[in-house]
């Protein structure tokens, strides 16, 4: 209570009512039992509103509810009585006023301000020595108004005063996201002292990688362990990552992973299994280094400079940021810019462009009223609130106004500032949408395409009824594989949400340029001379289209004609157009010596753009599709992939097993084929399978296998190689009840997979929410009509196909070696002009450089 004293130790304000302190006393009695003190792990909010960006700066300033520690602007906070009953309220209120002048014209000396007790973030647009600033706290009582100026230490029960002075001493919830602090604040895994590393001779090349367990090239872990590199986390649509790198935590143990791509010298992002959080790894460089990776080499280039210290990378910045042009700034609804927190430019320059897009706007901004007043008690970990009030933020133009330093000469003669908030804070909205995500959580910069597809995941998530803007993004694409050596072909379908064009090196326009200049630069830089001015490489847009559509190895192509390994091809065309189509440009790589490398190229992207020519046409006249048969299924040597090892030999059966079951009962030839059919795993998995298999008729008949007498292979009965048939085969249905999931959930998952036992377990996995009252199994389940069961399937992916026809209103720029570093605006066509999105400064643009973007965003025109 030390700093009681201070806090309410300044003169009531003007405008508090006065009153006795029986009177007091008296109007709090009713509301003490809802008057809580802050206790550790409560977040209290008392610099933003929940619903808004208001603040005790606003000219409203800020409510902080006694008993929630949440923040409402005045506009609010009925709402929030209205909905909770709650009844008092700490208002909190900013002063802003221009400092004495002195005789000579200028601020008297700057002096100790005892007036300021609340912990906010000054304007960046005032300046210290001309204006101070005094705080104002009262408590206000619902519905009545009634106010309670602070300090009343005498008059306030002990209760209410060791509360108001906890919620004014309380710290800023979003502390750890200041970029001088969150660095302390990741803890160190207590795992990277006496981590274990495997003596297994990995080795980890700069590129190339691909999921151990999967074909993922994308979202990929290093386990520090053993050196498995596994895909990340899945999203809605089983996109992103297939989960391995969990999985194999699960089975192994091993609990520290870094995410490649990541890794700087400044370090990389690690995240503990067994600790369920991202963490620090003290001896990061140690652990990699095992594995053949020098992460304390990527400090410099090839001739050992710093990228910093190369001249011609900052033309990139100069010429992306538009430097040194007189660029004229932009007020009103939807030019509000978004401040950066530390790093967090990736985030900023996707949200501009998503709201640029009418759908998001109708689904958020546009059912404001609705979102909010059924938003939950604590709107602050609400999704669909948190994107309405960003959405708000950014298109209402309550948070962009020209700078006026007073509007009404009232003001001036109170020498009071009425200060103009241009750009809001995204710290709500960036602690919601990162919370739990190993690397958006972090304070370092990121990719902003990963950003994006993390974006859509949540959208889809939080679906608002049967409304879900992230439709416009959304297409199919058809995948086209050959056989090489039997020409047969397969055609699948999979969603994606942008197009990822390769850029095309070899086709670059400027070749004898490029030669030269890299003659002169080595030149330079073995002479310690100033580096020539930077050619870059002009890369023809429809090179970089034709790279696209080409076609492109498959690795480990398992041909089902040939039923053995062979070359196959693969080539991918549009199913279906999006409404809104997103490309992105492949720019990133590593080097040999896993430095970071960018192709810094000049790519002239069209404001018309046709891709038409890029739709599927299905299997066409005298194409012969392949057998629809799975691989056999490896041996592997982890746990839960032994639990898919192929069907043994019938003389192999483990008699043991079949006479622990006959024992209990049960017919001996149902023993015998409970125990083939589970693999011997045991008499506990093959009792679970007799229980499943009781009623049916040919339980008691002896094990018949054609494989081992006539021409059928019994593996493809059990493991699914029997083509489209819609209803699983019972065999392969017991082994995954067996390892405790339910009927209805390996049942739905078989028929996604079509009856893969291996795909089937991986889609189990992938999709949690599907529980074991799923109405569409259930209601497959109690199907009689075997017709019936074979035709219906779940409903496909909705799309908004169309034409193939677009045109360019948006793209955001990277400048810097690496997604990992450096930083990202946004240009956007509003209006019939160029606007640049640069944090919170919006300027309408002179020069937009539409040819060194990263990710570019289209709309679909008529034809």
């Amino acid at each position: 209570m030390q700093r009681r004293g201070a806090l309410f130790g300044m003169p009531g304000g003007s405008g508090s009512r006065k009153m006795a302190a029986g009177d007091i006393g008296e109007l709090l009695v009713p509301h003490m039992p809802t008057i809580r003190v802050p206790r550790s792990g409560d977040r209290v909010y008392k610099n933003e509103c929940a619903f808004s960006y208001d603040s005790p700066n606003s000219e409203g300033g800020l409510y902080v509810c006694m008993n929630t520690f949440l923040a409402f602007g005045r506009e609010h906070v009925e709402r929030h009585f209205r909905k909770t009953g709650q009844s008092v309220y700490m208002h909190l209120k900013r002063h802003v006023r221009e400092k004495v002048r002195g005789a000579s014209g200028g601020a008297l000396p700057k002096r100790r301000n005892s007036k300021i007790f609340l912990d906010l973030d000054t304007d960046d647009d005032l300046n210290s020595d001309d204006y101070e600033y005094e705080d104002e706290a009262k408590l206000v009582i619902f519905p009545d108004h009634y106010e309670i100026a602070l300090p009343n230490i005498e008059e306030l029960p002990a209760l209410v005063t060791i509360a108001c002075d906890a919620v004014l001493s309380s710290k800023s919830p979003y502390r750890k996201q200041d970029p001088d602090t969150w660095e302390n604040e990741l803890p160190v895994s207590k795992y990277a002292n006496n981590l274990t590393q495997l003596d297994n001779g990995v080795r980890i090349p700069p590129n190339g990688w691909k999921c151990a367990r999967c074909d993922l090239r994308e979202n990929l872990w290093l386990n520090l362990t053993d050196g498995s590199v596994l895909c990340g986390k899945w999203f809605f649509d089983s996109s992103g990552g297939n989960g391995h790198a969990l999985e194999h935590y699960r089975d192994m143990g091993y609990p520290l992973a870094v995410k490649l791509g990541t890794i700087t010298p400044d370090g990389a992002d690690v995240y503990s299994f067994q600790e369920e959080e991202p963490v620090l790894d003290p001896h990061l460089a140690k652990h990699l280094a095992h594995f053949g990776i020098d992460m304390l080499h990527m400090h410099g280039t090839e001739n050992g400079l710093r990228d910093n210290d190369i001249k011609p990378r900052v033309s990139e910045w100069e010429v992306i940021q538009e430097t040194g042009m007189k660029l004229k700034p932009m007020y009103g609804p939807g030019y509000t810019g978004l401040k950066n927190l530390g790093n967090s430019c990736y985030l900023s320059s996707v949200m501009q462009a998503i709201f640029s897009i009418p759908e998001f706007q109708r689904a958020y901004v546009g059912n404001l009223p609705r979102i909010f007043d059924y938003s939950p008690l604590d709107p602050t970990q609400d999704f669909n609130t948190q994107m309405t009030k960003l959405g708000h933020g950014l298109l209402s133009g309550q948070y962009s106004k020209p700078p006026v330093k007073s509007e009404l000469i009232e003001q001036v003669m109170k020498e009071e500032h009425k200060p103009q908030q241009n750009g809001i804070s995204p710290r709500m909205f960036k602690a919601f949408v990162s919370k739990s995500h190993p690397e958006f959580s972090s304070n370092r910069q990121q990719d902003a395409q990963e950003f994006f597809l993390h974006l859509v995941n949540l959208v889809e998530r939080n679906r608002i009824g049967s409304e879900n803007p992230s439709d416009v993004f959304r297409f199919l694409v058809e995948e086209r594989i050959q056989c090489c050596q039997t020409r047969k072909v397969r055609y699948t379908e999979r969603v994606d949400y942008l197009m990822q064009l390769p850029v095309a090196m070899e086709a670059a326009t400027n070749k004898d340029e490029l030669i030269a200049y890299e003659l002169t630069r080595r030149e330079a830089e073995a002479n310690r001379r100033p580096l020539p001015e930077l050619v870059r490489a002009k890369i023809p847009f429809s090179a970089c289209l034709q790279a696209f559509s080409e076609p492109e190895n498959v690795d480990d192509f398992w041909s089902s004609a040939l039923q053995a390994k062979s070359a196959g091809v693969k080539t991918s065309r549009f199913a279906s157009f999006p409404e809104y189509l997103v490309v992105q440009i492949k720019k990133f790589t590593f080097g040999l010596d896993w430095v970071p490398k960018k192709f810094d190229v000049s790519i002239d992207m069209p404001d018309l753009l046709d891709i038409n020519h890029l739709r599927a046409r299905g299997l066409q006249p005298g194409e012969e599709e392949l057998p629809d048969i799975s691989p056999p299924i490896v041996i592997p040597d982890d746990s839960k992939d032994r639990l898919m090892n192929q069907l043994i030999d019938p003389s192999e059966i483990d008699e043991s097993s079949v006479m622990q079951l006959a024992e209990m009962g049960f017919p001996l030839e149902a023993c015998r084929k409970a125990v083939y059919f589970t693999g011997n795993m045991g008499a506990e998995v093959a009792f679970n399978w007799i229980i499943v298999h009781m009623e049916e008729p040919d339980f008691a008949e002896p094990l018949t296998m054609p494989g081992y007498g006539g021409a059928a292979s019994a593996g493809a009965s059990v493991f699914g190689a029997t083509g489209l048939d819609n209803q699983p085969p019972e065999e392969i249905v017991a082994i995954i009840t067996s390892m405790g999931f339910h009927r209805n959930q390996a049942v739905q998952a078989l028929r996604a997979t079509n009856n893969n036992l291996e795909r089937a377990l991986d889609w189990i996995f992938s999709h949690p929410e599907f529980e074991e009252d799923s109405d569409f199994v259930i209601e497959m389940e109690n199907n009689a009509n075997a017709n019936i069961i074979s035709e219906a399937k779940p409903e496909g992916p909705r799309v908004k196909d169309g034409s193939g026809m677009y045109e360019l209103f948006a793209f955001i720029s990277h400048m810097g070696t690496s997604t990992m570093s450096g930083h990202y605006v946004c240009h956007i066509k509003k209006e019939g002009r160029w606007v640049i999105y640069n944090d919170h400064r919006v300027c309408a643009s002179e020069r937009p450089p539409k040819d060194l973007g990263y990710m570019y965003f289209y709309h679909r025109v008529p034809r």
